[in-house]
């Protein structure tokens, strides 16, 4: 059975609620902090598992207790941690997140171990084959992401480039994905870089929020959602089932309507990733 394979990024998630995000040098009052688990690896790789793939996570974790917590938490997912790296002196990757009354969101991330994977890990991609998807994000040292594509496209693997958050890559790396996924605004800041339309990437997936996603000629429209929760971690589960469903064999639509129908229940419920599973 074809695999999906996770290059990315492993967060311990500060959450903060508030009422609006503040103005430039305001002080405001949030709601009690809440600590949960998220990075777009983390969280991308729970929702693959969660759609059925077989799905392992390359990456980094601190030598503290938040990264090894994660990591059993990963594996009760039902995510394989064997190439998530403990990385010796330094701390577990940690995003600050504000939530507002609408469940818009703002984070601000310290990488940490994440900013310690080096081009040595990429050996776990070794064993990808035809069928395979490795899924990638750009939490991570943009080299290494680079030469992640490029590696997993050598051995006949699909890869999900997701341009998030957004960084230039050079334009050979972008034509090599199937699809570059980008959300608006992503979408924008990728047309500045490549300054030409002709440029685009071959195969762009734009998600447009509640409105649906654009995929070339595809057009699937969003889910409604009576309300919207937190909208944290909705991209990561649409990028992470669309490649589940990739890897299973689906159809452009099929995938994408399954990554759609994810990204609806994600914004339903606090946080990145569902509770964990019990065990």
């Amino acid at each position: 059975m074809s695999k999906v394979v996770v290059l990315g990024s492993v967060n311990l998630d500060l959450h903060l609620q508030v009422e609006r995000h503040p103005r430039g040098g305001e002080t405001l009052l949030a709601g009690d902090l809440e600590r949960r688990f998220g990075g777009k690896g983390g969280n991308q790789a729970v929702a693959s598992a969660g759609a059925g793939a077989p799905t392992s996570l390359v990456g980094a974790v601190g030598d503290d207790e938040p990264g090894r917590e994660y990591r059993r938490r990963l594996e009760a997912f039902g995510v394989d941690v064997a190439a998530l790296r403990e990385a010796s002196g330094v701390a577990t990757g940690t995003a600050v997140i504000c939530v507002d009354a609408r469940g818009e969101n703002t984070i601000v991330v310290a990488p940490g171990a994440n900013h310690r994977v080096t081009r040595d890990d990429l050996a776990a991609l070794d064993g990808l084959a035809p069928g395979d998807v490795l899924l990638a994000q750009l939490e991570l040292p943009l080299d290494v992401v680079a030469e992640g594509v490029r590696r997993a496209v050598a051995r006949g693997a699909r890869v999900v480039l997701n341009l998030a958050p957004f960084a230039q890559l050079p334009a050979d790396v972008l034509a090599l994905a199937d699809p570059v996924v980008v959300n608006e605004h992503e979408a924008e800041l990728l047309h500045e870089q490549l300054g030409d339309d002709d440029a685009a990437p071959p195969s762009l997936l734009v998600t447009l929020g509640a409105a649906g996603s654009r995929w070339g000629e595809l057009e699937v429209p969003g889910q409604p959602v009576a309300h919207v929760v937190d909208t944290t971690g909705a991209g990561d589960s649409f990028c992470g089932v669309l490649a589940a469903r990739l890897a299973a064999g689906d159809d452009r639509r099929a995938a994408v309507e399954a990554a759609t129908a994810a990204a609806a229940l994600t914004v339903q419920h606090d946080g990145a990733q569902p509770p964990a599973p019990r065990g």
